[in-house]
């Protein structure tokens, strides 16, 4: 797969989805990169604790509740993803419309989902 995949809001606690996620895109051969506030490792992806000017990232999954989100906003659009992933818990209308004015497309999914089920 070519859809290199920023996971932010990344967590090292094995019980979180974004941990889950981490696996199974990894599982699944899609490049990865990870931010999050703890510094380590899953399956070989290293989470970053600073923001990097990543390039070529594909797809945007984010694992932050609207809040969080908001210092974000503008990191997300300056990395022109193809998309953003709001997993459930994640739906921002506010960032939405910023998307929408960047021409960035969004989706209300699950990664998990959309893996398992190979819509990825």
């Amino acid at each position: 797969m070519s859809k290199k995949t920023l996971v932010l809001g990344a967590s090292l606690k094995p019980n979180r989805y974004s941990n889950y996620a981490i696996q199974r895109l990894a599982a699944n051969n899609v490049e990865t990169v990870a931010f999050g506030l703890r510094k380590g490792e899953i399956s070989g992806i290293t989470i970053d604790t600073e923001l990097i000017n990543y390039q070529d990232i594909h797809t945007v999954t984010l694992y932050l509740n609207p809040k969080r989100q908001q210092e974000y906003y503008d990191y997300i659009v300056a990395l022109k993803p193809k998309r953003v992933l709001f997993n459930p818990g994640t739906e921002n209308p506010e960032l939405y419309e910023i998307l929408k004015t960047h021409n960035i497309a969004f989706e209300e999914a699950c990664t998990l989902v959309l893996l398992s089920t190979q819509q990825y």
